[in-house]
This record gives structure tokens, sequence and C-alpha cells, in this order.
């Protein structure tokens, strides 16, 4: 699989640690994700995956170490900083708002990017009106390319659990970020839901110019959609290669995949 990216380095992570107390979760980790490229992030349970989105996002600070995304040292922004900069992320357990409909989910992201003043929506002058339909607009386009349009109305949370995930994805590229992070976004979907999954991560990466890192579980998503692929074992990388290698690779055969 040929990535196409351009050598602009997207992420990098030098030696990123985080300690809880006497648990090491990210020991040294060095990740160097490239513009465009679809870079796997796997491990078993218990291996820090979702903790480097953490701290890939400000959710936490790393206890020492750096990371730079777009260029710039996040070394203890907060989240909402972070995502000004163009990162977006999925999360292991599905966040919707429960109270909002499907269309409503996608347009609460859109906000992100809203030219609108507080003036502006209390006194409900032209350019509020404006901003909302150019949200609703974008919101909708998004929807209709992961074939969730027709749901549009509906409670987020009441969709079947696969379009839920696709809603979510949905709703992070809402945010029109240069970095998606996309934390096991398979779960729960059946095979043919997973297939599907495959190739519209590929089609959001060109359509959209992204760069995504995908944490993830099932093998066939991972060894079927990622460039390069990165594993770390009780938070400290064990190997990084093509998906070939990693498949056969032996660290990476008794850490994970067993035989």
């Amino acid at each position: 699989m040929n990535s196409p990216t351009n050598g602009t380095h997207i992420l990098q992570t030098d030696k990123a640690t985080i300690r809880f107390g006497g648990l090491v979760a990210v020991n040294e980790l060095t990740m160097d994700v490239q513009k465009g490229e679809i870079y796997g992030l796997i491990g078993p349970n218990g291996a820090g995956k979702t903790t480097v989105f953490n701290l890939l996002t400000g959710v936490y600070e790393p206890t020492s170490g750096d990371i730079n995304i777009l260029g710039t040292r996040i070394n203890g922004l907060r989240p909402f900083q972070i995502s000004r900069l163009g990162v977006s992320r999925t999360f292991q357990n599905i966040r919707l708002f429960p109270s909002m409909t499907v269309l409503e989910n996608v347009i609460t992201a859109c906000h992100r990017h809203a030219k609108q003043s507080l003036l502006d929506g209390v006194f409900r002058l032209p350019r509020y009106f404006k901003d909302e339909s150019e949200h609703r607009e974008f919101a909708l386009e998004l929807l209709k390319i992961f074939d969730l349009e027709k749901y549009k109305d509906e409670g987020g949370t009441s969709l079947p659990y696969g379009n839920q995930r696709r809603l979510e994805i949905v709703r992070a590229l809402a945010t029109r970020p240069n970095l998606l992070l996309l934390d096991e976004p398979a779960a729960g979907m059946n095979p043919s839901e997973q297939q599907d999954l495959t190739g519209l991560i590929k089609e959001i990466r060109d359509r959209f110019g992204l760069t995504i890192v995908l944490v993830e579980h099932n093998m066939r998503v991972v060894m079927g959609v990622c460039d390069r692929i990165q594993v770390v074992d009780y938070g400290k990388s064990i190997a990084l290669g093509l998906p070939q290698d990693i498949k056969n690779d032996p660290k990476v055969i008794e850490a994970y995949l067993g035989d």
C-alpha cells in the first residue's frame, strides 16, 4: 500500500511519557505521522493506546517528552486549544448528545468555525442566519456522504450501533480537522459494516485531505486501511512498519496477534 504523504510532519512525539503514580501508562513513545497518512496504533488491551489519544488531545499532559502537532508544541495546551489547531477525535465509547437529532449533533460541531458574534446570535442579525444556513448545508453534505441524511431528524442515540459510530465520525469531520483521531471505530460493527468502514476511511482521507491516526483491535480493518502501523505494549513501542511487515513480526505476534 502506498502512502500519499508528501514529507510534511503532521504529528510528532519525542519520548512522550505519562505516569500515574507508579504506573507508566505511556513510556517514551516516539511517533512521526506524515501528511495524508493513515497511521495505525495497535496493541493488546491496556497497552496505552487510548491514553496516547488523551495526550494528543490535551486530556492529559505528558510527564516528560514533547508532542508537536501541525508545527506547534502542545504540552500544556487545553483540549479546545488543540482542537483549534485542527485536531478532532472520536471516542472508544460513543459520546453523542442524546437530546439532539442526528443533524443537530453534527451542526453543534460546525460551530467551531462560526463567524457570528454573541450579539449576532442574541439579536438574530443577518450574520447569525448566514452562519446557521452554512452550518446546516455542510452538515447535510457530510451526512449524505455517510448515507445518514435520511435519519437527520431522528435522535442521534436512537440509531443502530453501527450508524451511531458513523455519526460520531461525521461529527468529528464537521470541525473541519487536518488530523483525525479514530478510537476503535469498528467496535460493535458486523463484518459487512467493518468492510464498508475500511473503504469509508480511505474515502474521507482522500476527499477531505486528512491525516488519520487509527486505534483499532480489528486486524482486518487495520491491515486493510493503514499505510503504516505502530505497535505498543505496556505503553512502549515495540514495532513500526508497513502492514505486511507488522503482520509477520515475531514480537508483534507474541504480544498481540497470537498464533
